[in-house]
């Protein structure tokens, strides 16, 4: 009786993955997703793998994950996959003070992202 199923948001050809509550700031975190943004994903997750950045290692799990998805939930060949999309949201900014001279206060902020990547499959034009 419940509620109709809704409609698959992404294509036939894609599958997504989200990483939420990074702890990294939304602008670090997007220059490690435009870095692999269009690429084939074998060479993305070897752009990741030897990167310098610390948030890559979770990049690639996701990264991972939505080839996973992919392969195993959409029946997508993996070795046609690029990543279609790489975007990064804002999440929660955890809110710190700490004394600084003459009884004033010093604010940190520690902000935490989103990472949702979709891949896609496309055929091979030879």
């Amino acid at each position: 009786m419940g509620k109709p199923k809704s409609p698959r948001s992404l294509a036939d050809n894609e599958a997504k993955a989200v990483n939420r509550m990074l702890r990294v700031s939304p602008q670090k975190l997007n220059l490690v997703a435009s870095m692999i943004r269009g690429k084939k994903v074998d060479a993305a997750l070897a752009d990741l793998t030897f990167s310098r950045k610390r948030i890559a290692n979770d990049v690639r799990k996701t990264l991972e994950s939505a080839i996973a998805n992919a392969e195993n939930n959409h029946q997508l060949d993996v070795d046609s996959l690029v990543v279609a999309e790489a975007f990064v949201g804002k999440a929660l900014v955890m809110k710190r003070w700490k004394p600084r001279a003459r009884g004033r206060v010093g604010r940190i902020q520690k902000p935490f992202s989103n990472l949702t990547i979709v891949v896609r499959e496309v055929e091979e034009t030879a």
